[in-house]
């Protein structure tokens, strides 16, 4: 299924969910109270999550003196895909990491930490801020914000549902009903998350396969995914937030067991890396 196709739909359903719980907490007012609520979130993440983010891995701008290569790349980059220089910014963490913030192209941060820049090679730095300029130029940052806040939102309606309840006569409902209840406060908050992870790997498949290509040899990005995957289990982002974790070009949490995979921001780097170097035999490169 076409990507950007798969986003609609999932962002859709998420929605609809939002809806779903919205009227089973008050009906119709509880309904329009969600929709308020959910865009007041947005509104303060598409204008200042940029700079939260920004703090709390404590990143620093980088001057193009100091990190010349890194300019060299970005903006080789920039005037290929016709966009905006993006603001660099440097974390200082030894683990290998990138990521892109910023609510346009135009407000765009690329952020890098220490750890990436000794570990790869240029080809492979540049794949991957090919592939963080992608997110950029996509607008994948607003697209994975709105998600991840209808999901917190359906999460705080659920235990709206649970402790205020829209009304004596919804309370006796649910009181009479258990299955509304379950559906409530487990099925559909989880449904919700499992959605907006979905469209958190879609968008990493997107920026791949658009980063691949954008620099020039898609074995570029393969490369530096392999080498990265390695990096970040021989120094782990150790003060990684998992609000933040759908951000990273590689996933800055403990992966944990198959189960957890499920709830993963990113796929598997191993499909990644397959996807690639199909890719890069597609264009007989």
């Amino acid at each position: 299924m076409n990507n950007i196709l798969k986003t609609t739909l999932l962002l859709t359903a998420l929605t609809l969910l939002m809806v779903f719980l919205g009227g089973l907490v008050g009906g119709r007012s509880g309904m329009m109270s969600a929709l308020v609520f959910a865009c007041l979130m947005n509104f303060g993440t598409y204008w200042f999550s940029d700079k939260i983010v920004l703090a709390m891995y404590r990143a620093q701008p980088l001057a193009e003196n100091e990190a010349p290569g890194v300019f060299g790349i970005v903006r080789e980059l920039t005037e290929k895909s016709r966009m905006p220089m993006p603001k660099i910014f440097l974390i200082p963490s030894a683990a290998p990491n990138a990521f892109a913030t910023g609510r346009n192209p135009e407000h765009a941060v690329v952020a890098v930490t220490q750890g990436i820049l000794d570990l790869l090679g240029k080809e492979e730095l540049k794949g991957v801020l090919a592939h963080e300029l992608a997110h950029v130029l996509h607008r994948d940052i607003l697209i994975s914000s709105i998600a991840a806040t209808i999901a917190g939102a359906v999460s705080i309606m659920s235990r709206w549902a649970l402790y205020f309840g829209g009304g004596q006569r919804r309370q006796e409902e649910r009181q009479s009903n258990p299955l509304v209840m379950i559906l409530s406060m487990i099925l559909v908050p989880l449904a919700a998350s499992l959605i907006q992870l979905a469209v958190s790997r879609s968008r990493e498949y997107h920026a791949d396969e658009e980063g691949g290509l954008l620099c020039g040899n898609p074995l570029y990005l393969a490369s530096a995914l392999s080498k990265l995957e390695a990096g970040s289990k021989r120094f782990p982002m150790r003060d990684a937030n998992p609000a933040t974790a759908h951000l990273f070009i590689v996933n800055p949490l403990t992966a944990g067991d198959a189960f957890m995979k499920l709830f993963s921001t990113h796929p598997p780097i191993e499909e990644r890396i397959a996807r690639l170097e199909n890719l890069a035999r597609e264009k007989g490169l």
